[in-house]
C-alpha cells in the first residue's frame, strides 16, 4: 500500500522538475530551487503511515459482537416468561446494533466476502429473534429450553455461527457469538395423576377433575397464597384426589406441551387459568352419619356448566 502512495508523489516531483527546467530555459536562476522542491515532496510522501485497516475493523467487530454474544448467553438464565421476553429483547437490540455498526464498517480487502456473509447472517438473526419474541408473547414458547431449541433451528443462528467461524479463521477477528448449545424440542409428560406436590391428606373430601381439553394440564389446589397440592392430568383423562381436608381452596391450572420436571412448567403452548369459584370442603357430621364434600371440575366448556375459568397472569400463577 505504501508503494502505491509513493508513486503519485514521485510523479509530482518529476512534473515539478520539468517545470523548473522549463523555467531555467527561459529565466535561468530558477533551476536550483526546482531541484530542492522535488526533494521535499518525495520526503513528505515517504513519511505518511499506512492506516491500520485490520486493527480498526477488529475493534469495530469486537464492539458489535461482544454485547450480542453476552445477550445470547444470558437467555438460559431467564426464570419467568417476563424475564425471558426481556432477555430476548436485549438480544434482538444487540443484533440490530451489530448490523448497524458493521454495515458502516470497512473491512480489510482479504475478508470482504466473509464480512458480507457475516453481516447478512446477523440480519437474519435479528429477524429470527423478533419472531421468537412474538412466540413468547403468544405463549407458544414458555421456557428458555423451548426458545433455545427453536433458535437452534433457525437459519439466522446457524448462519451466524458458520459465518463467524469463517471470519475468525482469517485472523484474530472476534466474531464468535453463537456459542450456546441448543437442545432439540421435546414432548415430555408425566403419568396421569402423578403428584408434583402431595399436600395434606387427612380429610374426607373428594376432588374429581375431568380433562376434556386438548392439552395435558397441571392442577394447583391453593389455600392462601401457596399451592398445597399439585397433580398432573393427561388430556382426555380423569383424576380423583381423596383425603382433602376441610377448608376453602382456589383451583388454578396450567396446560401445555412438554412438561419440564426441573422448572415444573410446560415449555410450549402454555396457558394459565383459574377456576372461577372457590371450593369449600365441609364435612357434615351428626350422631348417625358423616357426609364428606365432593367437588367435580370439567376442563372444557360443557352444557349446563355454571362456572367459568378466567385467565391468569403467569407472574401471578402459584408455583410449588
Amino acid at each position: 500500500m505504501s508503494a502505491h502512495r509513493r508513486a503519485p508523489a514521485a510523479l509530482a516531483a518529476t512534473l515539478s522538475l520539468a517545470t523548473a527546467l522549463a523555467a531555467c530555459t527561459t529565466g535561468g536562476p530558477s533551476a536550483p530551487a526546482a531541484s530542492g522542491a522535488a526533494g521535499s515532496s518525495g520526503s513528505s510522501a515517504a513519511a505518511s503511515p499506512a492506516p491500520d485497516l485490520a486493527g480498526a475493523y477488529r475493534e469495530t467487530l469486537r464492539s458489535a459482537a461482544d454485547p450480542l454474544g453476552s445477550a445470547l448467553d444470558g437467555l438460559p438464565k431467564a426464570r419467568t416468561l417476563k424475564s425471558l421476553d426481556q432477555r430476548l429483547e436485549r438480544a434482538q437490540g444487540a443484533a440490530s446494533d451489530a448490523v448497524e455498526r458493521l454495515g458502516a464498517a470497512t473491512p480489510p480487502p482479504e475478508v470482504g466476502a466473509e464480512h458480507s456473509d457475516y453481516l447478512a447472517a446477523l440480519r437474519g438473526l435479528d429477524g429470527d429473534l423478533g419472531t421468537l419474541r412474538d412466540a413468547v408473547a403468544g405463549h407458544e414458547l414458555c421456557a428458555p429450553s423451548a426458545v433455545l431449541a427453536r433458535l437452534g433451528g433457525t437459519d439466522g443462528y446457524g448462519a451466524v455461527r458458520d459465518a463467524g467461524g469463517e471470519l475468525a479463521a482469517k485472523g484474530d477477528y472476534p466474531a464468535d457469538v453463537a456459542r450456546l448449545k441448543t437442545p432439540k424440542e421435546q414432548s415430555r409428560r408425566l403419568a396421569n395423576g402423578a403428584f408434583i406436590r402431595r399436600g395434606p391428606r387427612g380429610g374426607l373430601g373428594h376432588l374429581i377433575v375431568k380433562n376434556g381439553a386438548t392439552s395435558d394440564t397441571v392442577i394447583s389446589v391453593v389455600r392462601g397464597k401457596s399451592a398445597v397440592t399439585r397433580f398432573y392430568i393427561r388430556k382426555g383423562k380423569n383424576v380423583t384426589v381423596t383425603g382433602v381436608p376441610d377448608g376453602t381452596y382456589k383451583v388454578y391450572y396450567t396446560s401445555g406441551s412438554d412438561w419440564d420436571r426441573r422448572t415444573r412448567a410446560f415449555t410450549r403452548d402454555c396457558a394459565f387459568k383459574k377456576f372461577g369459584k372457590d371450593l369449600a370442603f365441609r364435612t357434615r357430621r351428626t350422631a348417625t352419619y358423616i357426609q364428606p364434600m365432593s367437588w367435580s371440575i370439567t376442563l372444557r366448556p360443557v352444557v349446563g356448566g355454571n362456572v367459568r375459568s378466567v385467565e391468569v397472569d403467569p407472574e401471578d400463577f402459584p408455583g410449588g
